[in-house]
C-alpha cells in the first residue's frame, strides 16, 4: 500500500493539474470500489472548482467550491495517471508505461483546460467519498487519526507522551494510526534503524521517569522526519503498483538501509551486524540487531 511520501508525490503531480480549475465532467464507470460512491457523485463534482489539492496521512484531500471535500485514498494499486494533448505525461529516472490496463480505469475527471485525470485501481481495493469541509475532521475517515509526522507537533517529547506507558513494541506503536497518522511498514523500518532502536524494544520505554523523553525519542523524532523528506524527493518508493501521478516510480527504494535488504551487511558505520527479518503483527520487520537496542 503507498504510504505517506507515495501519496504526497501524487498529491504534488496533481496539484499543478487540478488547482483552480472547474471539473467540466466526471466519468464513474462503475458504481463502487471499496466502497460505494456517494450518492450523486457525479453531479456533486461536475462544474465545481477543486480549489486546493491537499493531504492528511495517506488520504488525497480535495476541496471544492461547492464547499464539499473530495476524500481519495489509494488502497493497494490506485494510481492517477495525467493526460494532456492526447498523450500521458512521462518524466522522471524510472518511467513505465502509465496508468495500467483500461479496463481497470474507474474515474475519469475531464478538467478545463482540456487535461483528464484518471484514477486506475485494478484491486479496487481505493475509495472516494465527499465531505462538507466543516466536517471533515470529524468525518469517518479522520476522527481518529494521530498527529501528522511531517508537522510540527512530532518531536521527542510528543512520542514520549504518546507512547507513555505502552507494552506494545515500538515498531507496533509507531503504525498505530491513531498516535501517528500516515507511517507504514517500510519508514518505519527505515526510521528505527537511523535511530539505533530495536523495533522489539517496548514503546513506553521513550518516556523517562516523570514522562520526560529518552535521548532516544529525539533521535526517532528526527529520523522519521528526515526520511520521510528524503522519500517524499526522491518521489516514493515503487513496490509492486506504485506509480506517480505522470507515470513515473519513485526510487527512494534505492536508499533502503534495511528494508527488503535480509541477509546484507549492516550500513552503520563500524557495525558488523547483518540485516535480520522477523514478522511483527504479521509484517516483515527488516533491522539489524547489532546496532538497534
Amino acid at each position: 500500500m503507498p504510504e505517506l511520501p507515495e501519496v504526497e508525490t501524487v498529491r504534488r503531480g496533481l496539484a499543478p493539474i487540478m488547482e483552480g480549475r472547474r471539473l467540466i465532467r466526471v466519468e464513474q464507470r462503475r458504481p463502487d470500489l471499496r466502497f460505494p460512491f456517494p450518492d450523486r457523485f457525479i453531479e456533486r463534482l461536475e462544474g465545481q472548482t477543486l480549489t486546493a489539492m491537499g493531504r492528511r496521512a495517506k488520504y488525497l484531500i480535495a476541496d471544492l467550491s461547492s464547499g464539499e471535500t473530495l476524500i481519495m485514498h489509494l488502497g493497494m494499486s490506485g494510481r492517477f495517471t495525467i493526460v494532456e494533448g492526447g498523450q500521458s505525461a512521462l518524466q522522471g529516472e524510472f518511467v513505465h508505461q502509465a496508468g495500467g490496463i483500461a479496463a481497470h480505469d474507474h474515474v475519469v475527471f475531464h478538467i478545463e483546460g482540456g487535461a483528464r485525470v484518471i484514477y486506475n485501481d485494478a484491486r479496487r481495493f481505493g475509495f472516494m467519498d465527499l465531505v462538507p469541509r466543516t466536517a471533515l475532521a470529524e468525518s469517518r475517515h479522520m476522527k481518529a487519526l494521530g498527529i501528522e509526522p511531517l508537522g510540527n507537533e512530532l518531536d521527542g517529547a510528543r512520542l514520549a507522551a504518546l507512547f507513555a506507558g505502552k507494552k506494545t513494541p515500538l515498531k507496533a506503536a509507531l503504525l498505530d494510526q491513531s498516535l501517528i497518522a500516515g507511517l507504514g511498514n517500510i519508514y518505519v523500518c527505515e526510521a528505527l534503524h537511523r535511530a539505533g532502536l530495536s523495533p522489539r524494544r517496548a514503546a513506553g520505554k521513550l518516556a523517562l521517569k516523570g514522562g520526560k523523553p529518552h535521548a532516544k525519542a529525539d533521535l526517532l523524532a528526527t529520523a522519521i522526519r528526515d526520511v520521510l523528506v528524503e522519500a517524499v524527493a526522491a518521489g516514493g518508493s515503487t513496490l509492486r503498483d506504485y506509480a506517480q501521478a505522470d507515470g513515473s516510480l519513485g526510487y527512494f527504494q534505492h536508499a533502503f538501509r534495511v528494508y527488503d535488504r535480509e541477509g546484507v551487511a549492516c550500513p552503520t558505520a563500524g557495525c558488523k551486524g547483518t540485516i535480520k527479518r522477523i514478522v511483527q503483527s504479521g509484517r516483515s520487520t527488516f533491522f539489524c540487531a547489532s546496532c538497534q537496542k
